[in-house]
């Protein structure tokens, strides 16, 4: 009985190991399935053939050519998944030699080339290009608050639950890459953009994830739902497309600026690797325990 190694075959084959072996979210396999996809849509066909007879020349000359037009951090995750994509087709039998060595490395990091955050008057545009007066305007309002003030992945507000909101102690609970669960504490500015929506626009829907749809049937966000909020508020403002890393790296800077050494960059970004830190300066969640107050009631909305 013949295998189907067709390109959909194989990325789904990747997708269920990814999830499985490797225990990714399910934001994180679809990003390195599209990346995957872009390196398998380079080969000729037949795909079994081209996959099978892969080798370090081709997948180094893939780089070489995908980077050319690309800044750091797109090349850099293009490259972590083709590592992984390679370790699967290895282990999976579709390639006789292990390949993921010989995707090449990305330049190094400097903190001279850190990634740029936004200017404060762009974020206040942004925050102010919400309609607060309306339902969606005071839920776009929190979700960009949280990304602002937090430092959150767009993946990481759209899976925000009810229960991950403990008023008592004034915290959020976030669920990041790799399933790692944080606390982070509750700015008054997003606790009240939060209490705002929940109390005045959140639909009494199923859903327990704490930001959804407006209108009939009701629906979780998306990650890329957060991104089209984004997008929408950027129009709205006047402004190029700001992505929600950009509000990432706008925290830390932000910080650094405040005085945070580079030692304490931190937790608040959640980064598993130290590669990152050298990348974002992440500052340690202390930082921002000032910023939040005691809220007075643990409110029922769990």
């Amino acid at each position: 009985m013949s295998v189907d190694v067709s390109p959909a075959a194989l990325l789904a084959g990747f997708r269920s190991w990814l999830a499985a072996e490797r225990g990714l979210s399910r934001e994180t396999v679809r990003c390195y399935s599209n990346q995957a996809g872009t390196f398998l849509g380079s080969l000729p066909d037949p795909v079994e053939s081209a996959v099978r007879q892969l080798d370090s020349g081709q997948v180094t000359s893939f780089m070489v050519g995908y980077c050319r037009d690309r800044n750091v951090e797109s090349a850099k995750a293009m490259a972590t998944s083709l590592r992984a994509l390679l370790r699967f087709l290895h282990v999976s039998g579709h390639t006789p030699i292990g390949l993921a060595g010989a995707v090449p490395g990305v330049a190094g990091w400097r903190l001279a080339s850190l990634p740029r955050g936004v200017d404060a008057a762009v974020v206040a545009q942004l925050l102010g290009s919400c309609d607060q007066a309306t339902v969606v305007g005071r839920r776009d309002y929190a979700i960009l608050i949280m990304l602002v003030r937090l430092g959150l992945r767009g993946a990481e507000a759209a899976d925000l639950r009810l229960g991950d909101l403990d008023w008592r102690a004034g915290e959020v609970r976030v669920r990041g890459k790799g399933h790692r669960i944080d606390r982070l504490p509750m700015p008054s500015d997003v606790g009240e953009a939060i209490v705002a929506y929940l109390t005045d626009g959140r639909p009494d829907c199923e859903t327990r994830t704490v930001f959804a749809t407006v209108h009939k049937p009701y629906r979780r966000l998306t990650a890329a739902a957060i991104r089209g909020i984004m997008g929408q508020a950027c129009r709205r403002a006047g402004l190029p497309r700001v992505g929600a890393h950009r509000l990432r790296h706008t925290l830390a800077t932000d910080m650094l600026r405040a005085g945070a050494s580079l030692p304490q960059v931190g937790q608040v970004l959640r980064h598993r690797s130290d590669l990152s830190t050298a990348i974002y300066a992440k500052v340690d969640e202390n930082a921002l325990r000032p910023l939040a107050r005691p809220w007075p009631t643990a409110a029922v909305w769990s």
